[in-house]
């Protein structure tokens, strides 16, 4: 059943758009620098998330795995990794504990791209040695803890019980010998809960919210649900729940976002926020479906070009230099983070 479930959710993804709900990131306008006094030459996208360094910001998000008719998808995602420096997770590896016939389907990675990056990935049911097992599996530089009870809540064959989860966390991060990142799935991380994964040792939270990727609308087309549109909507906007989440970051504590990144702008504006780097897997994977490899090499290329050019128009050299240029907060996303008081100023006037 979880194979088979993998497959569909590659297929409905595919099909799909992105949303109903938006990412939030019209709200959020970078102030223009006419006098950047830099070069093009001089912009380094080079960058690190959990003392992990990174070539650049964009890591191909976790998307599949667990099937072994997808095992050809992440070979061609850890190729498109190589050919352009990318770090990579893999989806939820669950399915290669229980079953080790599909172990092929998440290896594969490190057998296209041998010096790769590569994160692990586990629910956040799992046990410190499942978590484990995650990351001798692929030779992961780090584990991320998946979080989606709204997927779960929704998915006929789903988790109706979600206690203890703090708690294994918390057993995850003392017993790895690898960072640990915790991820959403498409609903976003407020600020309460940041903190207290923040609490049990995380190294990155990677806030995947609203506006991308929506796994309730695909679990609906899966299970032929009819779901109400305000349910449809369900989460924080991606870029209000990075702000939420930067409010509370402590030093040694990295953040990244995700969820509807879908151009060079709004990663830009992600690193602004504070992020130190962006996951994209939706777009990747279409690309790669529908175009091939080549299209989706020079599409990620593109990608990473016009972000030094936006780092130059508001005269960053480098990622680090982004959380110091001002940020300009409208909007309904103005409204929500006033709301909730959390200081937006201080992004404008830096």
């Amino acid at each position: 059943m979880r194979q088979s479930r993998k497959l569909e959710h590659l297929d409905f993804s595919a099909a799909l758009t992105d949303g109903p709900g938006e990412n939030g990131f019209t709200d959020f306008q970078l102030v223009h620098n006419c006098l950047p006094g830099l070069a093009l030459d001089d912009i380094d996208l080079t960058t690190s998330v959990a003392g992990i360094s990174l070539n650049h910001p964009l890591i191909i998000s976790a998307i599949t795995g667990g099937a072994t008719d997808v095992t050809a998808v992440n070979a061609q995602l850890a190729e498109l990794a190589r050919r352009t420096g990318a770090a990579m997770a893999v989806g939820s590896q669950y399915a290669a504990i229980e079953d080790q016939a599909v172990l092929e389907s998440y290896k594969i990675v490190r057998s296209v791209y041998s010096s790769g990056t590569f994160f692990a990935n586990i629910g956040a049911h799992a046990t410190s040695d499942e978590a484990r097992q995650a990351v001798e599996m692929i030779d992961a530089s780090a584990i991320q803890i998946h979080l989606n009870v709204a997927q779960e809540l929704v998915m006929a064959e789903g988790d109706r019980d979600f206690r203890g989860y703090i708690g294994n966390i918390a057993a995850i991060v003392a017993g790895s010998r690898v960072p640990v990142m915790v991820k959403e799935v498409g609903c976003g991380i407020a600020r309460e809960q940041a903190r207290a994964l923040i609490a049990c040792g995380v190294s990155a939270l990677d806030v995947a919210g609203r506006g991308g990727t929506n796994f309730l609308a695909i679990e609906a087309a899966r299970n032929n649900v009819g779901l109400p549109a305000e349910t449809m909507q369900w989460g924080i906007p991606t870029a209000v729940s990075a702000v939420e989440v930067a409010s509370v970051l402590t030093p040694g504590v990295d953040l990244i976002v995700s969820g509807g990144i879908r151009s060079s702008l709004e990663a830009v504006k992600s690193l602004a926020i504070g992020s130190r780097a962006v996951g994209i897997a939706g777009p990747l994977v279409k690309m790669l479906r529908q175009n091939g490899l080549p299209s989706a090499e020079n599409w990620l290329r593109n990608f990473l070009a016009e972000m030094k050019r936006l780092m130059l128009l508001v005269g960053a050299k480098q990622v680090t230099d982004m959380p110091h240029v001002p940020l300009v907060i409208s909007g309904y996303s103005r409204d929500w983070l006033t709301a909730r008081g959390i200081d937006i100023t201080k992004y404008a006037n830096r």
